[in-house]
């Protein structure tokens, strides 16, 4: 139970910080608990892509490369992003731009939560690894989530380039993922030692990290001015339900 809380703990708390930063409009809970669970879904088609190809890692830089950007992190981020495009974007309550960003997240933690508690509680069975991945790993979802969202968001305030700003959110998500992936999967090589220690590479992948969560940042506050402005005569405390 200890285990389980812990894999559970930091998807939550990030869901909730999200939903009180929308303060100006927001979204109603059942879309929200919906889109969590769509995320949590997600997570199946991913783990078959995954396993279908993950003979590609092959020792070599290249094979890490692929599987870190074209199979992990392009299975991952395309399948959070089906939830968000499917679900949420259709929604009569997604109608503004910072929404992008809420329900990608709500989407990415749905994602994130189910993948920690599978590492946690049944891979590793490991209290350090549900500490790494409480600090590191999900709020490294949420920030993938952010960017891919703060573009979805923009696409639909802008139905005429709305497929290009899209694929823009999908791709800078899959950088992002797959540039943190890669640091973290090269160890695997056989020859990796010669050239830079694990402590290097760590550092390297918490760097792309602290890079997005940047990023992320500025990119939230962007939406959330233009949400207060979109919505400064409406009751702050109004829930839609």
């Amino acid at each position: 139970m200890q285990l389980f809380a812990l894999a559970l703990a930091p998807g939550l708390a990030i869901c909730l910080c999200f939903f009180y930063k929308d303060i100006y409009n927001k979204e109603p809970r059942l879309n929200l608990l919906f889109s969590f669970a769509l995320g949590g879904l997600a997570i199946l088609p991913a783990i078959a892509f995954e396993r279908s190809f993950s003979t590609v890692i092959d020792g070599s830089l290249a094979g890490v490369a692929i599987f870190a950007y074209a199979v992990v992190a392009f299975s991952e981020e395309f399948a959070k992003f089906l939830g968000v495009r499917l679900y949420a974007f259709n929604q009569k309550s997604f109608d503004e731009p910072f929404d992008g960003i809420v329900y990608s997240v709500m989407v990415s933690m749905g994602f994130a939560t189910v993948e920690n508690i599978k590492y946690v509680v049944f891979d590793t069975q490991s209290v350090n690894v549900a500490f790494m991945r409480m600090f590191l790993s999900v709020p490294a979802h949420a920030t993938f989530g952010v960017v891919m969202g703060y573009f979805i968001g923009k696409a639909k305030s802008n139905p005429a380039n709305s497929a290009k700003l899209m694929s823009i959110g999908l791709l800078a998500a899959i950088f992002f993922h797959g540039t943190f992936d890669f640091l973290l999967f090269i160890k695997q090589m056989s020859y990796v030692g010669q050239y830079a220690s694990e402590v290097l590479l760590f550092l390297g992948a918490v760097l792309s990290f602290v890079i997005a969560l940047f990023l992320s940042r500025r990119l939230i506050r962007e939406q959330l001015v233009l949400s207060k402005k979109m919505f400064r005569d409406e009751n702050v405390n109004t829930t839609r339900v």
